[in-house]
C-alpha cells in the first residue's frame, strides 16, 4: 500500500488536542511541559528553567490558542507583558492537569524514524543552535513537577 512511500503523520498533535479537551472538560487546568531548546521554540527567556518551560494553556490564561498539526500558538501575559508564544508540536514533552498530574508524556524521539523535524515558521530566525542537537536521544527518567 502507500504507507511505504507516504509515511503517516505524527499522532502527537491529535493526542495533544484530545488530552487538552479531556483536561478542560473535567474542569482542570492544562499545563504544557516544553523542551525550550527545540528548534523554533518561542517563549519568553525568563520562564525557561533547566532547558524546559511549563505553560498554563487554560482558556482563561491564554488568548487565541491554536493547537495545530505542526505548531501550538497563543498569546499570554508574563510579568504583566503580553507575548506571542509559538511551540513546535515536537517540542512538547507532556500535557497534564495541574491539579492532579494526569495527562500524557511524549517521548523526545516520537516524531518518527526518518521524518525530519518541522522547519521553523517562515518568520522565525534560526536559533543559532545546530539542528544536530535535535537528533540526540534524550536519556534519564522523565519527570513531572507541579509548579505553584
Amino acid at each position: 500500500m502507500s504507507e511505504a512511500t507516504h509515511p503517516m503523520s505524527s499522532n502527537r498533535p491529535y493526542l495533544l488536542r484530545a488530552i487538552y479537551d479531556w483536561i478542560s472538560d473535567n474542569g482542570l487546568t492544562p499545563y504544557l511541559l516544553i523542551d525550550a531548546s527545540g528548534e523554533g521554540v518561542r517563549v519568553p527567556p525568563q520562564v525557561i528553567k533547566n532547558g524546559q518551560v511549563v505553560l498554563n494553556i487554560a482558556m482563561r490564561a491564554v488568548a487565541n490558542l491554536e493547537l495545530g498539526n505542526d505548531w501550538i500558538g497563543f498569546s499570554a501575559r508574563f510579568s504583566g507583558v503580553s507575548h506571542v508564544v509559538r511551540i513546535p508540536v515536537g517540542s512538547v514533552l507532556a500535557l497534564y492537569a495541574q491539579e492532579n498530574g494526569q495527562g500524557m508524556m511524549f517521548p523526545a524521539e516520537e516524531e518518527g524514524g526518518d521524518t525530519p523535524p518541522p522547519a521553523p515558521a517562515p518568520d522565525e530566525p534560526p536559533s543559532g543552535q545546530g539542528s544536530a542537537g535535535d537528533d540526540k536521544p534524550k536519556r534519564g527518567a522523565p519527570f513531572l513537577r507541579v509548579i505553584k
